[in-house]
C-alpha cells in the first residue's frame, strides 16, 4: 500500500475474519429411569380375600360414581361454554405489516439474501446478497478467502443450493463478487450511504453461526468510523465504516445492512468483541462497508475482475504521535507530487473531515474513487494551508 499508515493506535477497533463455530446442545444426556420397587410377598390367600371383598364394594358403588362423573362433565362443559362466550376464539385475518416495518422489510428482502458455504482450507460460512438478477452476488473478501482453492456454494432462502464462482475480490475494501448460473433472481438495490444519519433504523440479515435467514434490527450508531480488519498485513482492510448496534455475529459477514425502505446502505463486515473464555460474539458494535464504496468496487469487479484503490501518493510517518498524519515521503508521479505538499507536512483534514491519525487518513482516502479531487488541510512550520490533490490509482488487483 503506497499510502502506508502507522500501526493502529490503542482503542482502534481491529477485527478479523470469522468462521461460524459449531453449536452444541447442553444437557442432552438423560438419566435412566429408576428401577421399579421390589414386589412384596406373603399376602397369599389373605390378599385374595381382601381383593374379593373390595370388588364387591366397587361394583355396588360404580353406578353412583358413573353418575357423579357424568354430572361433573356436564358442569365442566357449561363452564367451557361460558368461557368461550366471554373469550371468543375465531380465525382472524392476517395482521397487515407496513412495508417500512421490520417484518415488511424482512419479507421483501429475504429472498435476495444468500448463505455462502465454503469448502476449502478454512471451511466455514458467511452471507451475501444478489445485486444483479443474472446471478451476481456481493459478499466480503474474507468470506470467499476461507474457501480459496475449494468450492463455494450459495444457499437461497427457499433452500436451493447452487455452485458459485468467484469473479473477483478487493482485499483493500474487504469485498468480493461471486456468480451463480441462474437468472431472474430477486435483487437488493444499493442505496445512497451518504444520506445515512446517526439514529436511522436499520435491519441486518445474514447467517450468524450458520443460522440462515436471521434478521436483527437496530440503529446507525456512528458514521465514518475508522476500522482495521484482517489477520495479517497482506489482507488488511481499512474500512470507513458505518457503525450499528444491530446484532451482528460471525457468519453475518457479507450480508446486507438495510434502511427502512429495504435499500442496502452497508455490507456487514466486522464486529468488535469482548472475548471471555474463548467465546466471542456481538456486543452491539458492528461495522459495515458503506454502500457507495461497495457499489463502485462491485461494478469494477464485474467489468474487469478487479477493482481500483485510490491513493494520495504519500507515505506516513509511523513514529509521529501528534494530531493528524505527518508526511514521510512522496511517491513520484503521484497526485501528491503534483500538488503543493511537502515532506514533513502534517495532514489535519480532508474535505473538512478532521484527521486524528494516519489510520484515519487512509480510511478517509478509501471513501473516494481514483480520479477524485480532494482538498487537504495541512500544517507546515506552524502555518495552516489547503491544497488540492487528484487521487491516483493503485494498479494492483484489489
Amino acid at each position: 500500500m503506497s499510502d502506508s499508515a502507522a500501526p493502529p493506535p490503542e482503542g482502534t477497533p481491529s477485527t478479523a475474519p470469522y468462521q461460524a463455530p459449531m453449536a452444541s446442545w447442553a444437557g442432552s444426556a438423560y438419566a435412566a429411569p429408576p428401577p421399579p420397587p421390589p414386589r412384596r410377598r406373603g399376602l397369599g390367600v389373605l390378599g385374595t380375600v381382601l381383593v374379593a371383598a373390595v370388588v364387591a364394594g366397587v361394583v355396588g358403588a360404580f353406578a353412583g360414581l358413573a353418575g357423579y362423573v357424568v354430572g361433573r362433565n356436564a358442569d365442566r362443559s357449561a363452564i367451557t361454554s361460558e368461557i368461550d362466550a366471554a373469550l371468543p376464539v375465531a380465525a382472524a385475518p392476517a395482521l397487515p405489516r407496513d412495508a417500512g416495518s421490520i417484518a415488511g422489510i424482512a419479507e421483501a428482502t429475504l429472498p435476495a439474501v444468500v448463505s455462502l458455504v465454503l469448502d476449502g482450507p478454512l471451511s466455514g460460512s458467511g452471507s451475501g446478497f444478489v445485486i444483479r438478477e443474472d446471478g451476481y452476488i456481493l459478499t466480503n473478501n474474507h468470506v470467499v478467502a476461507a474457501g480459496e482453492g475449494g468450492s463455494v456454494e450459495a444457499v437461497f432462502a427457499d433452500g436451493t443450493r447452487t455452485a458459485a464462482k468467484v469473479i473477483g475480490t478487493s482485499p483493500s475494501y474487504d469485498l468480493a463478487v461471486v456468480k451463480v448460473d441462474r437468472g431472474d433472481l430477486p435483487v437488493l438495490p444499493l442505496g445512497d450511504s451518504d444520506q445515512v444519519r446517526v439514529g436511522d433504523v436499520v435491519v441486518a440479515i445474514g447467517a450468524p453461526l450458520g443460522l440462515e435467514g436471521t434478521v436483527t434490527s437496530g440503529i446507525i450508531s456512528a458514521l465514518d468510523r475508522p476500522v482495521i480488519a484482517g489477520d495479517s498485513a497482506s489482507d488488511v482492510s481499512y474500512i470507513n465504516a458505518v457503525q450499528t448496534d444491530a446484532a451482528i455475529n460471525p457468519g453475518n459477514s457479507g450480508g446486507p445492512l438495510l434502511d427502512s425502505r429495504g435499500n442496502v446502505i452497508g455490507v456487514n463486515s466486522a464486529i468488535a468483541t469482548l472475548a471471555i473464555g474463548g467465546e466471542a460474539g456481538s456486543i452491539g458494535l458492528g461495522f459495515a462497508i458503506p454502500a457507495n464504496s461497495a457499489a463502485r468496487v462491485a461494478k469494477e469487479i464485474i467489468a474487469t475482475g478487479k477493482s481500483r484503490t485510490p491513493l494520495m501518493g504519500v507515505s506516513l510517518d509511523p513514529a509521529y504521535t501528534g494530531a493528524g498524519a505527518r508526511v514521510q515521503d512522496i511517491t513520484p508521479g503521484s497526485g501528491a507530487e503534483s500538488s503543493d505538499i511537502r515532506v514533513g507536512d502534517v495532514v489535519l483534514a480532508v474535505d473538512g473531515r478532521d484527521i486524528v491519525d494516519s489510520t484515519e487518513l487512509v480510511v478517509a482516502i478509501r471513501s473516494y474513487a481514483p480520479g477524485d479531487t480532494i482538498t487537504v488541510d495541512l500544517e507546515r512550520n506552524g502555518t495552516r494551508k489547503s491544497v488540492d490533490i487528484v487521487l491516483g490509482d493503485d494498479s494492483r488487483a484489489g
